[in-house]
């Protein structure tokens, strides 16, 4: 089994928009800053979250192999099929019929599937082994305990 694996099925993105308030000042995560008028205005998460609806996918995360890229366990993916996968970008990728996450590198004609935690080797294609790239992360949402 390949670290860090995806849960399958993924689930496909609706078109149905998700309108939430943005208030328009940034949240200082250093020094406070002086309250200003919060004032808001709508947001579609679908819209900031998804370019190609019919080609985007959510997968939750299992393991802890892309945690130095910010992914960790249990976090939600946004997977977009239409983006064509490039050297450095991170991917979901089907190896020996298991879904995982990696960042890809391709350089030279080879490929390999590089974890961002170094306690978990690099997934390199055996003679005869396929890795297909299912697909790009695009984005990655975290829920934090609320209670």
């Amino acid at each position: 089994m390949y670290s860090n694996c995806v849960s399958y099925p993924p689930v496909p993105i609706t078109a149905t928009p998700c309108l939430l308030d943005l208030v328009p000042t940034r949240i200082c995560a250093g020094f406070p800053s002086p309250a200003e008028d919060l004032g808001a205005e709508r947001i579609d998460l679908s819209k900031v979250l998804i370019t190609h609806p019919q080609a985007t996918f959510l997968q939750r995360v299992s393991g802890h192999s892309m945690k130095d890229a910010g992914i960790f366990d249990n976090d939600i993916l946004v997977i977009d099929r239409a983006i064509k996968p490039r050297h450095k970008m991170i991917v979901v990728a089907v190896v020996d019929g298991e879904f995982t996450v990696k960042q890809l590198f391709q350089r030279a004609g080879r490929v390999k599937l590089q974890a961002a935690n170094p306690t978990y080797p690099d997934i390199v294609p055996k003679e005869g082994q396929t890795i297909e790239i299912w697909g790009v992360v695009t984005s990655c949402i975290k829920q934090f305990p609320s209670a």
